[in-house]
This record gives structure tokens, sequence and C-alpha cells, in this order.
């Protein structure tokens, strides 16, 4: 069993998300000898985790479970994996050094704030660029640096975008909030956004091919500033104007006092000048709220176009859409990382900042909605929690129907089907000249599949039926799965720059 904990531990690990995995191992004294199911684990593990370990004998488990968690909660959160073997699970403890770091309960432990030095520069550049633009990843909202992150942007007047795990980093209702860039999720009128600016503030965010689009917006050139708990993140992929290594929330708060404190001092004549100068230049060339308003502007006016039809089968932007008005503000919704994910990760509004949309963009997996939205319903039983999943990735987890029925829990589950593993369709279809090779599959019924497990379902071909039936699946409380009949994504107008290949 231990082969299968791979997939979540290193999806975990890249997508800095602390979790521990216990596995159980053959005897120590049986090592080597071939005994059923000998694997080494450690060496398994070893480029999936941040920290691994086994624990070989009984008076260790104290020392290495602390070990454990000290990794997982301390620095760049990750996974680690600590293997029980057999022997020594039967074996005594006489409770001698079992005790517990308390600071490493939860994420992120031990925070520390980026060098004064550095930050006081880093404050005079952003205050001196003619157009700033911040661009957050996930680490924001795990290190609980909403707050701090929009009052910034206020000072600055910097437009926000966010890395598809970022997003939930700003309110998409803030006036600042560009929404998600990069390949997957981003459109030509938020990228125009990064391509303009004179610098980019990087944040908690790895500069990866999925949000530069291979490094290509913002252009080599573009002065950088970089926050990050990771040192080795920064300049791995831009050179790095000002570096600031350390904790998200408190870099940024370091930030906002040193951005006032450089604008409250008594300034020269000449600095002055300068100051009023740049503002007019800003005012003709447009404020960050101007800009940001006439981008959102554009890319809204499109998907509105495509949300409103009723094309058979039937648009994702529709269902997006239709999803976005039937669920409550603070609804969870965890998404696959195929067909659904550049469609939520573009469109579906978030009006709160924090941690509304879940999907696993490390590896991108498939299968992995549904069992990350038992998981949200576990951590959040209030909020409704909602998982989108393409039908390739449906077959992947179909068992997990059994636990969503015997736990009862009342998620709402959507499949998007359109009989193919759609991503890598889309991608044969751009990167081969339609030579589609193993994407294709028969049609499936994954209401009745639903039905066989005991819960409420639907099926939706009619995008005129699509809201009644969304609201009337979150008004039973229960668990509820809705089949729809979705359009091709290699068809589609999905906002994807570019495709695997």
């Amino acid at each position: 069993g231990a082969t299968y904990l791979a997939p979540g531990l290193v999806e975990a690990n890249e997508s800095s998300v602390p979790v521990l995995a216990f596995s159980s191992d053959v005897p120590v004294s049986s090592r080597g000898r071939y005994p059923l199911t000998e694997l080494r684990q450690d060496a398994l593990y070893a480029p999936l985790t941040k920290w691994n370990g086994s624990i070989d004998l009984v008076s260790k488990i104290g020392d290495q479970v602390r070990s454990a968690f000290r990794a997982i909660c301390t620095g760049r959160p990750g996974s680690a994996h600590l293997c029980l073997p057999y022997d020594v699970l039967k074996a005594k403890h006489d409770g001698e050094g079992l005790w517990a770091q308390t600071e490493h309960s939860s994420a992120p432990a031990w925070r520390c704030a980026p060098a004064l030095e550095a930050t006081r520069q880093a404050a005079t550049k952003l205050i001196a660029a003619k157009q700033v633009v911040i661009i957050c990843g996930g680490g924001v909202i795990s290190s609980g640096a909403c707050e701090a992150l929009s009052k910034l942007a206020h000072q600055l007047d910097a437009p926000v975008c966010t890395t598809v795990s970022g997003k939930g980093c700003i309110s998409d209702n803030d006036p600042l909030s560009v929404g998600v860039v990069g390949s997957n999720g981003g459109v030509l009128a938020t990228r125009e956004i990064v391509a303009a600016a004179d610098l980019v503030f990087f944040i908690a965010c790895r500069t990866g091919s999925t949000t530069t689009e291979h490094w290509r917006f913002p252009k080599l050139g573009t002065e950088i500033i970089h926050l990050d708990v990771d040192p080795a993140v920064i300049s791995s992929s831009y050179p790095t104007s000002i570096a600031l290594v350390g904790d998200a929330k408190l870099g940024l708060e370091a930030l906002i006092e040193a951005v006032q404190a450089q604008r409250q001092k008594a300034m020269t004549e000449q600095r002055q000048k300068a100051i009023t100068e740049k503002r007019h230049t800003k005012h003709l060339e447009g404020s960050g709220l101007a800009i940001v308003a006439k981008a959102c502007a554009s890319k809204w006016k499109a998907f509105e176009a495509l949300a409103q039809s009723e094309e058979l089968p039937i648009r994702p932007e529709r269902i997006i859409d239709q999803l976005r008005q039937a669920l409550p503000d603070d609804a969870i919704v965890c998404a696959d990382p195929g067909t659904p994910c550049p469609y939520v990760a573009a469109y579906f509004k978030l009006p709160k900042a924090g941690r509304y949309f879940v999907t696993n963009r490390a590896h991108g997996a498939l299968g992995y909605a549904l069992p990350a939205a038992i998981g949200a319903w576990y951590a959040k039983p209030q909020q409704r929690c909602v998982a989108l999943m393409g039908d390739g990735s449906f077959g992947f987890v179909a068992g997990e129907l059994e636990t969503v029925a015997r736990c009862g829990a009342p998620i709402l589950m959507i499949v998007l089907s359109n009989d193919a593993f759609g991503w890598i369709k889309a991608s044969q279809r751009a990167s081969y000249g339609k030579r589609y090779f193993s994407v294709d599959f028969r049609p499936t019924d994954h209401a009745a599949i639903a039905r066989a497990y005991g819960i409420d379902a639907y099926r939706v071909e009619d995008p005129r039926e699509l809201g009644t039936c969304l609201r009337e699946a979150l008004d039973l409380n229960r668990p509820v799965l809705i089949d729809i009949r979705t359009q091709a994504l290699e068809e589609a107008a999905a906002p994807v720059s570019q495709w695997m290949g």
C-alpha cells in the first residue's frame, strides 16, 4: 500500500501543504531476506517529500515524530513520510520521551521576517516604479497574509494577479484584483497588465512555467522584487533586484510600514517635484485602478457572451456562471486539474479572500477533486463543498462515492462529461495535428453509477435546465452528483494559452 501514497505526498510537498504520512513496513529483523512486500520505502519517498524517516527502534518514536512535524511546519511547508516496521508496531514503549512541540501543531511555525535593509530598499523601488504589478502564489493564503496584501496593493495602487493556487489571495471584488494570470486561467487582457509592468513583485510564488507562460510574462529584463520563505525559489527564473527571504505575512506588514515611513519622511523640493511629475505621468497613463477596471471589463464581456450560450453540448462557461449564482459566498470549490481548472481559475469569482478554491496544480494528478472535497467538508462542515471534475478524473476515484455515501457528506459532485481525457486531447490537437491517441472513451452514465451507491443524481443535457438542477441539488443538503454533457475541451474557448507539449 505504500506506493499508493506517492502521488498525494509529492503533490503536498510541491504545493507546500504540511502532510505527514505513516506507512507500515516489514519487520526490521526480516530486511534483506525477501519478506512479502519488502520495499526500500526510504529510497521511494526521498525525492517526493521534504523529510523521510523510519522508526527502527521503539525508543525513537518521540524524536522521529517531532522531527517530522518540525520539518513540515517550518520554512516552506511540505510533506513527510514516517515508516513503522511491523516489529516496532508490536513493541512496548515505556513512555519516556513522548512529548510534543506544540508550536509545530500548525504551519507556518517559527516565522521569520525579511532583512530590514532589504525591506527598506524594496519599499523605495516600489514607490518609485511607474507601474508595479503584484503576482501572488498560494503562500499568501497559507501565511494568513491576505489582509496585508490588499493594504499594500492599495498603498501602491498596484494591480494584484495570482497563480492558480494563489486564487483567493485577494477578493475578486477588490478593484485592484486582476485574477489568475498565466497559461492556465489567464486571458489576453490580464496578460497585458503583466506585460506592461516596469516592476513585478512576486510574493510566495515559484515563478514557474504556468504562471509566467514559459517565462515570457513578465519578460526578461523587467525589474523583479521577490518575497518568499524559500531562498531557493528566489532568482530561479528571473534575475532579482531585491530578494526578501521570509514569511509572506511578516514581509508584507514590514513593507507596509516601510512604504508609509518613506512617504511621510520630510522630502526635499527636488524629490517632491520628481514625485509630482511621476504622479502626473501615471495619471495620464492610467492608475492601477483604471488599468484593472479596463482589463476586467474586457474579460467579463467576453465571458458573459459565452456564459449565456444555449449551445449543445453545454459550454463550461455556462456551468461556471450558474454554479457561482447558486452557491453561497463561502462555498469551497475543489477542482480537478483537467477540464474544470482553467474555467474555475479564470471565471469563478471569489467574493471573499481566503482558501475557497482548492486544486492540485503542482503535479496535477487526476482524481483529486472528490477526495479533496471530502477533506474540505471534514475541515469546514458548515460550508458547502463542491467537487468539480471531468469524466476522466471521475474514473480514478469512483469508489470514493461509497465513502461519501457512508459518511453522509453533503458534497455537490459535478462531472463534466465529454468522453475524453480533455486536456491531453486538446494538447494533441494543438501539437500533433489532431492525431489523437488513447484519449477517447465510451459515454458513461455517471448519474447511474452514483445511484448505485445510494446517492441522489441528475443528468443534464439542456443548458436551460442547469440552474434549476443546481438549486434543487443544493437544497437537498445531502450527497448529490450532477452529470453534465459538456462541450469537448479541444473545441472550446478555454482560457488556456498553451497546452502541454
